[in-house]
Order: C-alpha cells, then sequence, then structure tokens
C-alpha cells in the first residue's frame, strides 16, 4: 500500500531521510532524468556555453524489456549521432542512505517472460474454470505450473536450468579487486536495512554476496496468477495459471541464449505444453574501467572529496547493449549524486532536503551533472 496517490508525487517527510519526493518513477527514473535536465537549463540560465554536444534518447518501456529500443540505432539519423558521442550517460542517483557513493561499469541483461499452463494446451484439466470439486478426477494446470517452476530453481532457489549460466564470466582479478574495495567502503548494515533483511542467501558474508549478486544469474517470480484472487475463498479449479519471470543475465549469456535453454529445459522435463511468451528484454552489457566516460566521473566525485566504489556493473538491468555492443561500441554508464529507493514498489522516493548532510540534496545533485558535463568538455 502506499502512503500517497502513487501516480500523483507528494513531497512529504520521510522519517530518516527528511523531505522526499514520493511517488512511482520517482528514483526509476523521473527524479534523477529532472536534476539532470535542471542542469541543463542551469547551464543556459547562467548565460554559459554548453561545454559538450547532447544526443538524447528515451524511451517508455524500459519495464518491461525494452523490446524496441534496438530500433534507436537502427534510425540512421541518430545512429550517426551517437557515434559522434565519447558514450552514452543515463541519469542515476548513485548514493546510498549513508552518502556513500558508487559507479557502476556495466549491467546485467534480462528476460521478461510469463510461462502459460492452461487446460486448453495441455489437453488435460478443465478448459473453462470449474467447481473445485472436480479435482478428484481432472488433472490440475495451476499444480502443472507450479511443478514446472520448480524445476527451475534447486533446493536452494539457485538456477536450475540446464545450460543457463554456462557462458557467465567469472570474475577477473581486477573486478574481484573492485568487489573487495567495495566491500570496506560500502555499508553492509545499510544494505540490509534498507532492504529490512536479515541475512544473505546462502549465509554468506558480505563480500561474497556482493560477488554473487553482480556476477549470478538469476531466475526469479515476480508473480502468480490463477483462479481467484478476491476476499476469502471461492471453491474453484482453474483451468489456466501464468507466472511471470525475470531471468537475470551475465557477460557472456545472451537474451536468446537463454531463451533457448529455458524452453528445452521444460520440454525435456514434460512441460512442453506450457507456453513461454517473452515480452521483452536484452543482453548484459560491460564498459572499461580505463573508459574515459567512467574516468571523467571518478575525477568530478574526487574533486569533490568523495571517494566511490566501484562497481564491476550493477545487478539491475537497462539497455545499454544497445550502446556497448555493435554497430556504436560505446561506454555506457550512470551519473548523478543524490539518493533515493523503493524503484517498482510502493513509496518509491527521492530525497529532496536530506537530513544527512552526506547526502546532496535537489540543487546538489543538479549540480553533479552540471560538473560532470564540464569535465568532459574540458
Amino acid at each position: 500500500m502506499w502512503a500517497v496517490p502513487r501516480c500523483e508525487g507528494k513531497l512529504v517527510d520521510k522519517p530518516g531521510f527528511g523531505k522526499v519526493l514520493m511517488g512511482r518513477g520517482a528514483v526509476n527514473q523521473k527524479g534523477p532524468e529532472s536534476a539532470f535536465l535542471a542542469a541543463l537549463h542551469a547551464i543556459k540560465g547562467a548565460g554559459r556555453k554548453m561545454p559538450v554536444n547532447i544526443v538524447l534518447v528515451a524511451e517508455g518501456e524500459e519495464e518491461i524489456g525494452s523490446p524496441h529500443f534496438k530500433q534507436v540505432v537502427t534510425q540512421p539519423e541518430v545512429a550517426e549521432a551517437l557515434r559522434k558521442t565519447i558514450g552514452v550517460v543515463m541519469p542515476g542517483s548513485g548514493q546510498d542512505p549513508d552518502g556513500s557513493v558508487s559507479i557502476s561499469l556495466g549491467a546485467k541483461g534480462v528476460i521478461e517472460v510469463e510461462l502459460v499452463s492452461s487446460g486448453e494446451v495441455w489437453g488435460r484439466g478443465p478448459g473453462i474454470d470449474v467447481h473445485s470439486s472436480n479435482r478428484a478426477r481432472l488433472d490440475s494446470p495451476a499444480f502443472h505450473l507450479v511443478q514446472a517452476l520448480a524445476t527451475l530453481v534447486t533446493a536452494d532457489g539457485d538456477p536450475a536450468i540446464e545450460g543457463f549460466g554456462r557462458e557467465a564470466r567469472p570474475a577477473t582479478a581486477q573486478q574481484k579487486q573492485l568487489l573487495d574495495a567495495a566491500a570496506q567502503r560500502l555499508s553492509e548494515a545499510t544494505a540490509k536495512k534498507l532492504m529490512k533483511v536479515q541475512r544473505w542467501a546462502h549465509d554468506e558474508s558480505w563480500r561474497q554476496s556482493l560477488e554473487r549478486f553482480l556476477f549470478t544469474p538469476t531466475v526469479n517470480i515476480e508473480g502468480l496468477v490463477a483462479g481467484y484472487q478476491g476476499p476469502g475463498g471461492k471453491t474453484i479449479q482453474p483451468h489456466r495459471a501464468v507466472a511471470k519471470l525475470d531471468l537475470r543475465l551475465v557477460p557472456d549469456m545472451t537474451y536468446d541464449g537463454a531463451l533457448a535453454q529455458l524452453k528445452a529445459h521444460l520440454a525435456k522435463r514434460g512441460f512442453g505444453d506450457v507456453e513461454v511468451k517473452p515480452s521483452g528484454g536484452y543482453d548484459p552489457t560491460d564498459t572499461p574501467f580505463e573508459a574515459p566516460l567512467i574516468q571523467t566521473q571518478l575525477e568530478v566525485l574526487r574533486r569533490a572529496g568523495i571517494d566511490p566504489a566501484v562497481m564491476p556493473r550493477m545487478a539491475g538491468s537497462y539497455p545499454g547493449y544497445v550502446f556497448t555492443g555493435a554497430p556504436l561500441s560505446r561506454p555506457s554508464g550512470h551519473f548523478g549524486l543524490g539518493h533515493g529507493s523503493g524503484a517498482h514498489a510502493p513509496d518509491e522516493y527521492f530525497v529532496i532536503e536530506p537530513t544527512n548532510p552526506k547526502i546532496a540534496d535537489w540543487d546538489g545533485a543538479v549540480a553533479s551533472h552540471v560538473a560532470f558535463l564540464f569535465a568532459l568538455g574540458a
């Protein structure tokens, strides 16, 4: 449940954080994007010449796997403009609640997919919702889906799809050093408090959990839908069940390869009737630590007295492969000070007036983009 109307955007006092903007998309992605656009207005309003040329690209389908974003680089005019750039930056809010800052060198890929079990396709069970007394003589499409889902992970919840993750590239020596440093700079207690968790999977250490977080592919159930969803009970046997999944991919896995592995896995185990309906997704992405785009971010932050943690990648996903892969092959990353959290969840927020002086306020978030643009143009 939301504390405010989710689509209105309200300034509210959040205990422990200060005044925040709360609403759907506050931190992912409206707040950081607004800060970047405010930076452009500030430069223009001050009568200063824009220090760099900027190509602005945008989409509205990122949350469903960006099924059409690849088209941006197939437009000759846009592709030509992007080829002239030194890289691509997505505005972000790179601070934790304690004020620490991190920079990411890439992101996991993702597959958004629905698995559908139905009596019609299976050829067993009801073709319509029926009275639950019929369960004695009819197979259950809902349980059929549950059984299919159970084959996708081990008893510990790790991926069990045959071949899934086979192409995963282990952390290099440099990436392990970055993780070692990040484990020292970033607070485990803050991370746990933010998500209200008590322990990491497999009871791993903070350092181990960071490596698993960034280098392990995952199979996640986003939602399950079958039968009656209202208050109380209703004695029906549903004819159809749907599981909404996301599969996170790491280099060198691919969207096409992982999707094929999922389909083959289900078919081999007797669940070939379960429909696999992808709605979007994309490959993972990497940007070299040495890229000028990244080194400029570090320069700006260190000049401000901030020693950031450099993460080999972020565990979330964005369609950076469009820029880092062929034919553009440009570095891509996120930048921006400020803090926000709760993306995709109730009470998502972006801090405007923080109580913690180590967190950038709205003006500080805007100023971070100004500083970055002028450093790029220097």
